[in-house]
């Protein structure tokens, strides 16, 4: 098989990358922005997870609203009552993790610590189900270190509440920070 073409590839690549490759200055600003926010959070990360906690509270607060409004002007569907006691949920949620924001760190730790050690032994069943390809060790080292996240947050939990949803935020941040920032410059490529 030959080797494509450069403009074989120039048309590859602008398929790949679809309707961003149309704007790459806004991928390359926001991927900058992400970067620059992720390595504030990692720098704060216990002010960045009062941060998000606030954020987090506010969106509840919001919905439930919206959920609200939406069950009043719902009349004569069955699920109105349903909707409304959601809405009263999102609402209370969001009150208190506004007043008791260490508390609903504490659960949301305990939710990822929770998210560890089910994905990890999600993974060790599908490394056991797929044993006999040879790249089954991956999925098994992938396991252990889920799960050993999943320790490793138990163990130093409750203090652990106070840093890690901002430590995982950030570096979510500067994940997609540097994927955007390299598709920007990718499709950037591809416009001279």
């Amino acid at each position: 098989m030959a080797d494509p073409t450069i403009d074989q590839v120039k048309q590859m690549r602008t398929a790949v990358l679809g309707a961003a490759a149309k704007v790459p200055g806004a991928l390359i600003g926001l991927g900058i922005l992400f970067i620059v926010l992720g390595m504030i959070g990692v720098a704060g990360q216990t002010l960045f997870s009062f941060v998000s906690i606030n954020v987090l509270g506010a969106f509840l607060i919001v919905g439930g609203i919206l959920q609200g409004a939406h069950a009043l002007k719902s009349h004569g569907w069955k699920s109105v009552g349903i909707q409304a006691l959601l809405a009263v949920m999102y609402i209370a949620a969001g009150i208190y993790s506004w007043a008791f924001p260490i508390p609903a760190l504490e659960v949301i730790t305990l939710w990822l610590a929770a998210i560890f050690f089910v994905t990890g032994f999600l993974r060790l069943v599908s490394a056991f189900q797929h044993r006999l390809f040879g790249e089954w060790f991956w999925l098994v080292l992938s396991s252990a270190i889920s799960i050993l996240l999943g320790v490793m947050i138990m163990n130093s939990f409750p203090s652990s509440s106070l840093w890690l949803p901002g430590l995982l935020i950030a570096v979510e941040l500067l994940l997609q920070g540097w994927s955007m920032l390299f598709l920007g410059l990718a499709a950037r490529s591809l416009t001279k």
